[in-house]
């Protein structure tokens, strides 16, 4: 729903690094080399290096705390094994090598450089409070009911099968027309369609009720007989459409249990939108 806190990005490209390579050998060996490994910190080898003060690593005198391994495995969704901690650890220490050496170049103290962390640092805060401000207000199963019903009611009772040509211009619209008219097969002016995606199979697409296309588009649908093109093209913001009408069914909308999910996704998504506005209004701008 929101982009991922920095760590977890960086806990899942160690996740994956795991998955996909063999578990590196102890001390480095070439077979670990081999599967792309990084060549371990020089006290990589001693296995939970500084344990006894709380540290999984000490890199050029600066420790790596047990913690920070510890949050990282808490984030990711994956087995909390030995050789889990082990690629996560490597990769700790990894980030904590390149980091140094970006210190030693003084990188941080670049404009841009302070700019972007600045701007990260800031990303991560403000989702850390959109996540709790949701985590604050969970959709009810009233609410998620509600809007259910609401959606069920928004979609309409039936749903429609068509097919649809999209060119830039009314006189191309015109010029389909003209040419199915006179017996053109519709599925191959179809060929010749903006939309890239319905072109392969003649301008169809899929079963849909009228609220899932723009207006005009389903305006003009709901009054075709079925069978029948669109007479006049019909135009809007994406171009201008001829439209044939295949077929019409009721509506068989999925069980509430189906979209539990993707409703509370929704309904979530609104909630924040509706703390961001209200903080906007209670905010002095000027």
């Amino acid at each position: 729903m929101f982009r991922v806190l920095p760590i977890i990005a960086v806990a899942a490209l160690a996740a994956g690094a795991y998955a996909q390579s063999p578990t590196p050998a102890a001390g480095g060996s070439p077979s670990a080399a081999k599967a792309g490994a990084a060549a371990p910190a020089k006290d990589a080898g001693t296995k939970d290096a500084a344990a006894g003060n709380g540290n999984i690593a000490v890199v050029n005198g600066k420790p790596i705390k047990r913690s920070e391994l510890e949050l990282v495995i808490r984030q990711i969704k994956q087995p909390d094994t030995p050789e889990l901690r082990a690629t996560l650890r490597q990769k700790l220490i990894e980030l904590e090598v390149l980091m140094q050496e970006a210190r030693r170049r003084k990188l941080p103290e670049r404009e841009d450089v302070k700019f972007q962390a600045e701007n990260a640092a800031r990303t991560v805060v403000i989702q850390a409070l959109l996540r709790e401000e949701i985590e604050q207000h969970k959709p009810t199963d009233a609410q998620i009911q509600a809007e259910y019903d609401r959606e069920r009611q928004v979609a309409g009772e039936k749903e429609y099968k068509v097919h649809h040509i999209l060119v830039d211009s009314e006189a191309q619209a015109k010029e389909i027309i003209a040419k199915l008219d006179k017996g053109d097969k519709f599925e191959d002016l179809a060929k010749g369609t903006k939309d890239v995606g319905s072109a392969a199979n003649g301008g169809e697409l899929d079963w849909a009720p009228p609220a899932a296309y723009v207006k005009p588009f389903s305006d003009a649908m709901v009054k075709l007989d079925k069978g029948k093109y669109t007479a006049v093209p019909v135009q809007s913001q994406f171009g201008w459409h001829v439209i044939r009408l295949d077929d019409v069914r009721p509506m068989q909308p999925p069980p509430l249990d189906q979209v539990r999910s993707h409703i509370i996704e929704a309904l979530q998504q609104k909630q924040a939108k509706e703390f961001v506005d209200s903080l906007m209004q209670k905010a002095t701008i000027k």
